[in-house]
């Protein structure tokens, strides 16, 4: 028997060959220096900030050449699929308006693009025929080590300080003849298939990453598996080198932590003699815990989940753009020209990532999502918060929406004007900015009255100004007009200069009225401009407000 025939054997309803494959996925037709880039997960966990960014950055760098990005579902660890992880990650990239260009939902049977199938476990014919061929060839071999075996071999490696791995002495199949090894497989016992390798430890190989630049990495000599026995589906290597491939994907992105692969895909497409597709290694995610730098972790850090994000409220805007700047050290230079660009148009360059790993700061990510909240129409935030809220605060939401006018006034002041105000950074804040504004949830409040006041002093202050002065008509000059009137009656100073002068002539100065008025009417002590809030009021709501202090 021959490696054919045992290839044969192994795989009799395989008929198609590479050829036949390479036929039927051709060559994209792009422009020259199109991109075609892939958001490849496998859905055993949910999509984290690491990821997010991967996907900001393949769709960046497909869009600013006019090239593909598509989607990959690389579901060939079925025992470890998280149910609902595909789902979710759909639903990650129609929220932030990241919709691949090719992609496969199992769940809706919904295609698009003539690269599929894009889900890796409706692909086994594909990895088959290349498997086969490999075995054809006397490049790879059907492994029986059990995993007892196995488990004693990486004992003995672990014990001797070795490589851990199937190689050398330990790849005890290596040289088995097809009779045996087809012998071995008529009798039912259970087998890996395993490449075959040629690579010799001891020899370096360059490698260039558009990220790290050019890298030097020992060649693989492992004989790793290719093809699991459980289900007879391709390790994570094998389908990474075949998809990329036959789906024309030019640019892999991904975590620095898959670097250590390279000598792995390196010899596979070698193997085959297919080009590489160009690597891009992203930085780790770091964020500062106390006086220490560490890696962003799932478990530690509820910021490392996207769902954190949709939780609080973040704006899509913010989000992509916390991600952008930690990207690239240039980007936010570029964002101060170009203000109302969208993020596509940067020229994302590799080469302008930081080898050291990227500081994600949630008060850089407050801080843009501020600025850009307080940008927008009173009328886009109430949209914004009602969308928000229908799912994560659903009382909240149908308050506004009872009085969706009022609330969109309310989220108007002090917003269109040369210096906005930024009280919030997430919708999830707003309710705590403006709750005082409505009377369902003014309850059992705590009046923050300043303690150099008598309640006697408080009670005079309010009852005389909304009883004698407050005229809801006014305009604002004439308003502050007659707090002054009011201050100088009371016997507090309405000259704030004159006041510093000689405060001890007065009970207080026109501030202390002010705020008197102010927490009286909210019970805070810091609100947005008091004229307006007690002319959205109105004075029959602050009078009934106003009796409740007693």
């Amino acid at each position: 028997m021959t490696t054919k025939d045992l290839a044969n054997m192994i795989f009799p309803d395989i008929t198609k060959t590479i050829e036949d494959y390479e036929k039927e996925y051709p060559e994209r037709e792009l422009k020259e220096g199109a991109r075609v880039t892939r958001y490849a997960p496998s859905p055993t966990g949910f999509m984290h900030i690491g990821n997010f960014m991967s996907v900001v950055i393949d769709y960046v760098v497909a869009k600013q050449t006019n090239g593909i990005f598509y989607l990959r579902n690389e579901d060939t660890d079925s025992a470890r699929e998280q149910e609902g992880a595909v789902e979710y990650i759909r639903h990650v990239l129609e929220h932030y308006n990241m919709n691949p260009d090719e992609y496969e939902y199992r769940d809706t049977k919904e295609t698009k693009g003539i690269y599929g199938p894009y889900i890796q476990s409706e692909r086994k014919d594909i990895y088959h025929a290349f498997i086969k061929h490999l075995i054809s060839e006397g490049k790879a071999y059907p492994c029986f080590l059990t995993q007892e075996e196995m488990d004693s071999i990486r004992e003995s490696q672990t014990r001797d300080k070795r490589r851990i791995g199937i190689y050398g002495r330990f790849a005890k199949y290596r040289d088995l003849s097809p009779d045996e090894a087809a012998e071995r497989i008529k009798n039912g016992e259970k087998y890996t298939v395993r490449l075959k390798s040629s690579g010799d430890f001891n020899k370096k190989f360059k490698f260039d990453d558009l990220a790290n630049g050019t890298m030097e990495f020992p060649e693989n000599d492992i004989d790793i598996p290719i093809m699991k026995s459980s289900n007879l589906l391709p390790t994570y290597h094998f389908a990474h080198l075949v998809d990329d491939h036959l789906m024309r994907t030019t640019h892999v992105i991904r975590g620095q932590e898959w670097i250590s692969s390279v000598p792995v895909h390196y010899e596979l497409f070698k193997t085959f003699g297919f080009k590489m597709p160009k690597y891009i290694h992203t930085s780790l995610i770091l964020k500062k815990d106390g006086d220490k730098i560490r890696k962003i972790s799932k478990r530690l850090d509820p910021e490392a989940r996207m769902t954190y994000y949709e939780e609080k409220g973040y704006p899509i805007y913010s989000v992509i753009e916390a991600i952008m700047t930690i990207a690239n050290s240039n980007y936010e230079q570029w964002r101060e020209g170009h203000p109302d660009a969208p993020f596509t148009d940067f020229e994302f360059s590799p080469k302008k990532m930081s080898a050291s790993g990227a500081l994600f700061d949630l008060d850089k990510l407050d801080n843009i999502s501020k600025n850009y909240l307080s940008k927008l129409k009173a009328t886009e935030v109430f949209d914004l918060l009602d969308t928000w809220s229908k799912e994560y605060d659903v009382e909240f939401n149908e308050l506004i929406n009872k009085y969706k006018e009022y609330t969109t006034n309310v989220l108007n002041i002090e917003r269109e004007q040369k210096k906005p105000r930024k009280d919030y950074a997430s919708l999830s804040e707003v309710k705590g900015q403006i709750w005082y504004m409505f009377d369902e949830l003014f309850t059992d409040v705590e009046y923050q009255f300043d303690e150099r006041f008598s309640k006697e002093a408080i009670n005079e202050v309010l009852n005389t100004y909304f009883n004698e002065f407050y005229d809801e008509n006014d305009d604002k000059d004439t308003w502050f007009s007659k707090m002054q009137q009011l201050s100088d009656k009371l016997g507090y100073c309405s000259n704030m200069k004159e006041y510093k002068e000689n405060p001890d002539k007065y009970k207080g100065n026109i501030a202390d009225v002010s705020n008197i008025i102010r927490v009286g009417v909210t019970s805070l002590q810091q609100t947005p401009d008091l004229y307006v809030i007690l002319k959205l009021l109105g004075k029959d709501r602050i009078i009934e407000r106003i009796k409740k202090i007693g």
